[in-house]
Parts: structure tokens; sequence; C-alpha cells
């Protein structure tokens, strides 16, 4: 018998299946609303013109080699991303207390920040939004948190944010809780707090002495304005709390498999940062031993040229263009065939995703009958959406409210 013989199976992955399904999937009509990547009006993935500028100098440049990075990654690239974020002028940096440890993209940024927060801090619950991207359910437990709870989030009456709720189960958060915040383009709901909410929030985190952990996937790709997407962590930091943020550059940079992540750390004093140092180190030893340099490479190498970088501010612009747009049509067309239910949320809603109002049987008839694959959740991509394929979507998602309850 082998000694692997009680081995069980893991429970699957959501987005991984639902792969599957669409390419078992014979029909010419078949649609993917599931995967998270950005899609084309013809439904190819995109990789950013910049992105491809800059490899070409890259590859060009025989000073570059493949020796190891230090553990703490190239810092020419988390100064630049730390900055990005936060901005030049902020004062956690102007003041030296904001630094950035390069990571294996966000999900690696949210594992090490997780680490570092349970197990040499010592916190010993976190929270995240009741509904959320799944790999934060298995990554807080996974480092070491004790306990994993949900604050309230979405309400599905009003297809909106469950400020109250929210607000509420924050409040009665035991101190010393770390709260899981999306900076922006909420995945899986495209909802976010207005400002005025985000100053609540900060209210009672401060009130109540909890830990800010910001996750940072879409920045830029909310409203178009990396100022306006980053304004929550700017805030949280003007108010002096201490706070680590994840970033990725998985999606604002068309980098999905170069898995270029920086985790931020903001403190109140200077003289802790060698000893935080110290213990990230031991703790990435313990990993992954280095990050990888290619993405970090040309994420550095973009934002640090101004051409380049206004060609990627302008590649921003027309990925949230397009989600822009097709969120319009996919309204006005369902609107158009008096579909029932309000259906608002769609243009209010912001960034790739949006919790559609499809609940999971009706999302199983999508799949069966019209051959449109999405979360059973109700999340779908927004970019899985084309101008040639909205009307056949709108009349899928139409057929499905109306005969399937």
């Amino acid at each position: 018998m082998s000694r692997f013989s009680q081995v069980k199976f893991g429970p699957p992955i959501e987005v991984s299946v639902l792969n599957e399904r669409f390419e078992a999937d014979t029909s010419p009509n078949k649609i993917n609303l599931g995967i998270g990547t950005y899609r084309t009006n013809e439904g190819q993935t995109w990789v950013m013109p910049v992105v491809r500028t800059a490899e070409k100098a890259l590859a060009a440049d025989e000073t570059l080699d493949k020796e190891y990075l230090p553990v703490l990654g190239l810092e020419s690239f988390t100064t630049t991303a730390t900055k990005l974020l936060l901005g030049a002028d902020s004062p956690a940096i102007k003041e030296n207390r904001a630094f950035g440890i390069q990571t294996v993209s966000g999900a690696g940024a949210l594992r090490l920040g997780a680490e570092f927060l349970a197990r040499t801090v010592g916190y010993p619950i976190s929270y995240i939004s009741k509904e959320t991207w799944e790999s934060h359910r298995s990554i807080f437990p996974n480092a070491g948190f004790k306990e994993l709870r949900e604050y309230r989030y979405w309400s599905n009456s009003n297809r909106g944010l469950d400020f109250e709720g929210l607000l509420e189960d924050l409040n009665n958060a035991p101190e010393n809780s770390v709260i899981l915040l999306h900076v922006c383009a909420h995945n899986p709901t495209g909802c976010d707090p207005t400002r005025e909410q985000w100053v609540k929030i900060a209210d009672v985190i401060q009130e109540r002495k909890l830990f800010t952990f910001f996750d940072s996937v879409y920045h830029g790709l909310a409203s178009g304005d990396l100022e306006t997407d980053a304004w929550a962590v700017k805030y949280f930091i003007s108010r002096g709390f201490e706070l680590l943020c994840a970033q990725s550059f998985a999606k604002n940079f068309t980098l999905y498999n170069e898995r270029a992540g920086n985790l931020i750390f903001v403190v109140k004093d200077t003289d802790v940062i060698p000893k935080i140092k110290s213990q990230v180190t031991f703790l990435i030893r313990g990993m992954y031993s280095n990050a990888p340099s290619h993405g970090a490479r040309i994420v550095t190498h973009i934002l640090n040229n101004p051409t380049l970088c206004e060609q990627w501010k302008g590649c921003i612009t027309v990925m949230t263009a397009r989600y822009k747009d097709m969120r319009a049509a996919l309204r006005e067309a369902l609107e158009r065939l008096n579909t029932p239910g309000n259906w608002s949320h769609l243009t209010s809603q912001i960034g790739m995703f949006s919790y559609i109002g499809l609940d999971e049987k009706q999302s199983l008839y999508l799949a069966d009958k019209h051959h449109i694959f999405k979360l059973p959740s109700g999340r779908i991509n927004i970019c899985g959406l084309t101008p040639d394929n909205i009307e056949y979507v709108a009349n899928a998602i139409n057929d499905a409210v109306l005969n399937v309850q």
C-alpha cells in the first residue's frame, strides 16, 4: 500500500474548473466570463505594447545577467513601485517610514505579509470581506492566523455595498484583528466605498485598534486615474496609520505569469525597519528564497522612463474605457429586452469584475444551455464581453432570469 493512500482530494479551484469546462465545450458560441485577465474586443489576451517595448530593451542590454536577486528583491523595483502607489510626495516616503519588499506577485505579497503579521507580530485573527478573491480564504489561515472571520460587504437586495453591515462587523472585531481591504475595483463585486465611507471605515479601525492590510491588484484599472484609485491608501497614511499593502502588477501591466509583486510596509518609527527587514528576510528564505527578476525589471524600466510611463498610462486608459463601454452596452441590451430587475449596478460598479446578480442555478443554466461560463457566485469578467457577443449574452441572461427561479 502506498504511503500516500490516505491522501484525499483537495477542494476544487472554482475558476480552474470553470476553465476546464469551457475548454471542453465544443460549441462555436462558447464564451468565457470567468478567467480574470484582460481581453480585447476580439476576445484575445492582450500584452501591452509598452511591455513588448520594454522587453526588447532589456533583452538587448548585455549588462544584465541571471544572477540571484537579493532576498528582499530588486531595490529599484520596490522603491519605484512603492512611490507609484503612495505618491512620491507621500509623508511616509519623505520621512523614510515606507519601504517595499519584492514578492512573487500579489498573492505572494499577501502570503508574506500574513506570515509576518501572524507568526512574527502574533496577531491571531484576520478579517476578509464576505465576498472576496477566493485565495484570501486559504492564504490567511495557511499563514498562521488562528481564526479567519468575515465582514459583510455585498447587499444582494440593492446590488451594492452593505455599508452598515460592514461597519457593524468592524465595530465588533476584537482589538488587534487584521482587516484586509481592497484598495479599489473590489473583486468580485466591482463595488467600492465612497471617500466619505472610507473615512468612516478608518474611524472604526482607529477606534477599535485594528490593523489595516490593503490589497492593491487593480491600481489604475478602476477609474483609469492612478491618483483616484490610490486615494484610500493615501488617506489612511495621512491619518498616521501603520499598515501593509500587497501590490500586484499582473493586471495593470498585463504581466500575469511574470509574478511581479511588492509588499509595502508603512510604519511610525524608522527604528523598527531593520528589525522588520531581518524577520522578513528569514520568512522569505524559508519560502521561496528570492523573487524572479524579469517582471520586476519590466515594471521598473517602464515607470522610470517618462515616455514609456506615459505610454503605459495610455494602455490603462484603453483598458478602463473598454470596461466602461461593455458595462454600458450590456446594461442597455438588458433594459431594451425589459429583463426583470434593475440593471443600473452594471454601470455603477467599476473595474474588471461585476457581481451581475444571477444566482448559482441561473449561472449553471447559462453554461448548460447557452455555453456561457461564469462563476456560480455571479461574478463575470466584463472584458469577456465583446461587441460581437454582447447581444447573445444579454439574450441568454434574459432567458435565465425569466425561466430559472
